[in-house]
């Protein structure tokens, strides 16, 4: 009776053993997929962040523009 015992032990272990496999590829594949999307949360804030600078720094240029055109507009003529 001790043979079918120790074969089931043996099966037994391996199911133990492939179950801790899975479990832990499980766990670090959540945590990666953690840090993934956090990177592509932070990229895309890092782009829109961008953008809005390239938008406020646009407009800026068209006031400045806009300011010294006004400026030739209100100087007297020469001669």
């Amino acid at each position: 009776m001790s043979e079918p015992r120790r074969g089931l032990s043996r099966l037994e272990t391996s199911k133990d053993t492939l179950q801790v496999i899975v479990e832990s590829g499980a766990t670090h594949a959540g945590r990666i997929a953690v840090i993934v999307a956090g990177a592509v949360r932070d990229v895309t804030r890092e782009l829109g962040e961008w953008a809005t600078d390239v938008f406020e720094i646009g407009e800026a240029a068209r006031r400045a523009r806009a300011d010294a055109d006004d400026d030739l507009e209100r100087r007297p003529p020469h001669g």
